[in-house]
């Protein structure tokens, strides 16, 4: 049988990549006036563009994986 993409997963990474794009905006109006929120702003923007990646990577798998049965 074959496996069915979970949309959920692509919404959450829509989710996360739209929050890290808002966290870089942040970053780059903090950088100036407070370097430490503008770091603080990149290391959440770093992890939310990581969790995209995971989520769609198993997307992919599991295309992959389908398209294979």
């Amino acid at each position: 049988m074959a496996q069915q993409m979970d949309p959920n997963q692509l919404k959450k990474a829509e989710v996360s990549a739209s929050l890290a794009k808002s966290l870089i905006s942040q970053a780059i109006e903090q950088s100036a006036a407070n370097p430490l929120l503008c770091e603080e702003a990149l290391k959440q923007a770093s992890a939310e563009i990581a969790q995209a990646q995971t989520m769609i990577s198993q997307v992919q798998s599991t295309l992959q994986a389908s398209s294979q049965q």
